[in-house]
């Protein structure tokens, strides 16, 4: 007698969520057409569809609808089996702060591959503004932070260095506004304070005319052609072009982006979530 396996019940859960079978087969990395025969597997087995095909895409049938919470349950329940009898053992809690305007996906990576590894670890994760997370270290509430700063100390490690630039949109000459407009972080950090210190020495007359708590939408801003802005070498595309001494704008300094921990933060969890965020920024 055919029986269901997790590995057409997984292909059977990537279709499902992604709505299409080439994005399904993407996602367990897979072929379409080995994504399409496992399908067929199941349906064959099944005795009838569990999707329906359209030009855009597939849609559960009913069939499809009674197996996806099925499908759930076991392949939650086998990831869990298999996580824990393949643990290493290491137990305790971690208090992580990672920052929410940088690289997410690495970051996320880094984080879901920890807790595969250590399953027995309970982790406590703050996806924040960084600005805050020394203070938190400092005060014990937060074991290990990734975060910002202008002048690394002692206690830092160094995971990453980034230029910062005074940038502009291609496509807006904002130059010969006055008082020129200014996009700056809403919050209390180094790179706001550089940039007002940089604008203050410049004797140019200047207006914040936009704030944002984000990389994302300072960038925004500025390729907009809103206003002008502070921003990592990582954020030049082509829409946005460096402003430099020729055009007013004092030499930057540059951003370091730290792993810092609490005092005292020697335990396993600490070093174990220490070596997975140094060895993914140095594959990077």
């Amino acid at each position: 007698m055919n029986q269901l396996n997790s590995d057409l019940l997984r292909t059977f859960l990537a279709v499902a969520e992604t709505g299409s079978m080439t994005d399904g087969a993407a996602r367990i990395f897979r072929s379409q057409s080995a994504a399409s025969l496992q399908i067929r597997k199941l349906e064959d087995m099944l005795g009838q569809p569990v999707f329906d095909r359209h030009g855009r895409g597939v849609v559960l049938t009913a069939t499809g609808e009674r197996l996806l919470p099925i499908a759930h349950d076991v392949t939650r329940t086998l990831s869990s089996a298999m996580r824990e009898l393949t643990s290493d053992g290491l137990r305790g809690k971690l208090r992580l702060g990672i920052p929410d305007d940088q690289n997410q996906q690495m970051l996320s990576q880094i984080i879901s591959e920890f807790a595969q590894s250590h399953p027995l670890v309970e982790l406590e994760v703050s996806c924040a503004l960084s600005a805050g997370f020394p203070a938190a270290l400092a005060s014990g509430d937060m074991d290990i932070a990734v975060y910002e700063v202008e002048q690394p100390g002692s206690e830092h490690e160094i995971l990453r260095e980034e230029r910062t630039f005074w940038m502009m949109s291609r496509h807006h000459d904002l130059l010969q506004r006055d008082p020129l407009p200014v996009a700056l972080f809403d919050r209390e950090c180094w790179w706001r304070d550089a940039a007002l210190a940089a604008l203050q020495g410049s004797g140019r007359r200047f207006r914040i005319v936009y704030s944002s708590q984000s990389v994302t939408g300072v960038a925004a801003a500025i390729e907009a052609g809103v206003a002008v802005g502070l921003l990592g070498q990582s954020s030049l595309n082509a829409s946005l072009a460096c402003l430099d001494t020729t055009h007013g704008f004092a030499d930057m300094p540059t951003s370091k982006l730290v792993l810092g921990m609490r005092d005292g933060a020697d335990d396993a969890p600490v070093k174990a979530m220490k070596s997975a965020i140094r060895q993914a920024f140095a594959a990077a």
